[in-house]
């Protein structure tokens, strides 16, 4: 299975950034009030690219035994991905004032930063560590 891991290490990344960015620009569509943000196609679309992320994720952590609650980088990223999913969810949809909705969009993606940093580091504290 390993040489599975470039393949799939590639597909990780591809959709980190494509889930990232898809998030950064529903954020903005919604600080502007605008409808297509919440569009049922841009939902499912980040649902489906969320899955192959968590999907490649798991295989990732297979390929090369080391998980979450073992490693302690891996337990950070996955404690942060908890919170990234709460400010996101407030951010886009459950926050009932604009202001709400931006400063958890705000903070969603500085943790998505930091959970780009523990990963790119392979270290609880980022580049800190």
């Amino acid at each position: 299975m390993i040489e599975l891991y470039p393949t799939i290490k590639l597909l990780h990344i591809a959709a980190v950034a494509v889930s990232g960015g898809l998030f950064c620009i529903r954020g903005l569509g919604r600080a502007a009030d605008a409808t297509w943000a919440m569009a049922a196609p841009l939902r499912y679309a980040s649902y489906c690219i969320d899955t192959v992320l968590l999907g490649a994720a798991i295989a990732l952590s297979v390929i090369v035994h080391q998980y979450p609650f073992v490693h302690g980088w891996l337990t950070a990223k996955v404690g942060l991905l908890v919170v990234y999913i709460v400010l996101g969810t407030f951010a886009l949809k459950r926050g009932r004032t604009q202001l709400i909705r931006t400063v958890c969009w705000l903070a969603a993606l500085g943790v998505f930063v930091l959970i780009l940093s523990i990963a790119r580091h392979h270290d609880a504290l980022g580049p800190l560590g």
